[in-house]
């Protein structure tokens, strides 16, 4: 069964509005957005944003739940790091798996507290954004005059959070780099092909022939592109490959696993989904508990671009990601939701940031904007679930 027109451009609408974005800003900053240095700041600087997301979609689609506390925890856990491999020189090894053990401990009272004692999750992880970020700014004050906590000395720690693979000079071409970025592409393209023929082999509704040749042509186009870029800006950033980990798992979970499915079943009926034989307890513990690791990893990949904690840290990052989540089409409802599409969230949110950044706007209005394009966002997928009626 294939697929519309109608349906095709239905599905990749905020894939448009994000090459369209682009090319407006790209236009407005005389094409400073194009360069390759912009391109290596737009996933170093909003690397943060795909990680938390990928947790964050698994929380909205139990139904909609999201965690407040995200934020004000990397913050608390930033310091606590810092503290460990600055002021007590404790190696970085030891300092990352103590952060590690905090996340999962939190991170099971958490799903805990809902799961089992049923607090509402807003409820539950707004005592965390105000705990955490108290918590935080305590450790960092109390052991710094300036109320940061530096890591510059931790090169080990930076390499790995910060670095770049195949590191050359700016405005050399990386040959690795691009040698990576072809085989990417290759890997995706065959990828497009298999799923395609999967489906038309099991009877379920499926791309056309042309419309996987074209998506797989755009698809290898733009990886290439980043390719190119990333090696004319001295390499793959590590960060890079953190956020290519986390949201190839998350898109593994969600749609090739038993349990990624009891997490869409779940938002899209939990009474039915229980009656069924999930259990939704267990599905919500895991959500929260998922939601408080990724979240750590949130915090080394911060720590690691900043190179400091500071009490500022995590500021509004809980809103960046259920932004990129429901600018990507998740439902506000839970139920549905793809990796794909928050990728295409994430990316839009930080083409916005990037694109006002360099055009000067003032902070504030970026905010208004963000505002809106959530907005719109949501109005998009009520208009459009109420036609499909």
């Amino acid at each position: 069964m294939k697929k519309s027109a109608s349906q095709i451009l239905k599905d990749n609408m905020m894939l448009i509005v994000l090459v369209v974005v682009y090319l407006f800003f790209t236009v407005q900053t005389g094409g400073a957005m194009f360069s390759p240095f912009n391109f290596n700041e737009l996933i170093t600087q909003n690397a943060y944003v795909f990680i938390l997301a990928s947790g964050m979609l698994m929380c909205m689609l139990t139904g909609g739940n999201i965690d407040l506390a995200c934020g004000s925890l990397v913050c608390f856990l930033g310091a606590i790091g810092a503290y460990f491999m600055t002021i007590r020189e404790m190696a970085p090894g030891i300092s990352i798996v103590i952060m590690l053990l905090i996340g999962i401990v939190y991170g099971c009272v958490l799903g805990y507290l809902i799961a089992y004692i049923n607090i509402p999750p807003w409820i539950a992880t707004l005592a965390g954004y105000l705990a955490f970020r108290g918590l935080g700014t305590n450790i960092l004050s109390s052991n710094s005059k300036t109320g940061s906590i530096s890591i510059k000395k931790v090169e080990s720690f930076l390499a790995i959070f910060s670095g770049k693979l195949f590191k050359t000079k700016m405005g050399v071409l990386n040959k690795p780099c691009l040698i990576v970025g072809i085989v990417a592409a290759i890997i995706v393209v065959l990828l497009n092909i298999t799923s395609r023929a999967n489906k038309v082999k099991k009877g379920y509704e499926a791309d056309s022939a042309a419309a996987m040749l074209g998506k797989s042509v755009v698809e290898a186009a733009v990886i290439l592109l980043v390719a190119y870029k990333l090696a004319m800006a001295g390499g793959i950033p590590t960060v890079l490959v953190w956020v290519a980990i986390v949201v190839l798992f998350y898109n593994f979970i969600t749609e090739k696993t038993t349990i990624g499915r009891h997490f869409y079943v779940v938002g899209g009926n939990r009474e039915a989904a229980r009656l069924s034989g999930v259990n939704t307890r267990r599905i919500m513990f895991i959500a929260y508990l998922n939601m408080a690791i990724v979240t750590v990893v949130t915090t080394w990949v911060v720590l690691g671009r900043v190179q400091a904690a500071n009490s500022t840290a995590g500021t509004n990052f809980e809103m960046d990601a259920i932004s990129a989540c429901v600018v990507g089409g998740v439902s506000a409802y839970g139920g549905s939701g793809r990796i794909f599409g928050m990728i295409i969230g994430a990316t839009l949110i930080g083409v916005i940031n990037l694109g006002m950044s360099l055009m000067n706007i003032d902070a504030n209005y970026q905010k208004v904007v963000k505002g809106v394009v959530l907005l719109a966002a949501v109005a998009f997928d009520i208009i459009s679930k109420r036609r499909e009626k």
